[in-house]
């Protein structure tokens, strides 16, 4: 072993829980095993965008009161506003 080079401790062949397993990750690095890893084929297929905007603050804050009055998210409000104005889909 070369000097510098850790002694890592060993992989578990399982965990007895998901919390055991977080608890290990937690204190150890994935990139102290990369042998062990595979790949994995992962498709995305991303049907929503989200986009920002700039707003005034006195906007943002009514926007902010009516949300939090209509216990919603600010995003689901001004959605919402901006939807029935301007009559988009």
């Amino acid at each position: 072993m070369k000097s510098g080079d850790r002694v890592r401790d060993p992989l578990p062949e399982s965990f007895a829980s998901e919390e055991e397993a977080g608890e290990f990750w937690d204190t150890h690095s994935v990139a102290d095993y990369e042998e062990y890893l595979e790949d994995a084929a992962v498709e995305v297929d991303i049907q929503r965008r989200h986009y920002e905007i700039e707003v005034d603050r006195e906007c943002f804050l009514a926007l902010t009161a009516y949300a939090h009055q209509a216990k919603e998210p600010v995003r689901s409000v001004a959605s919402r506003i901006l939807k029935e104005k301007l009559v988009c889909a």
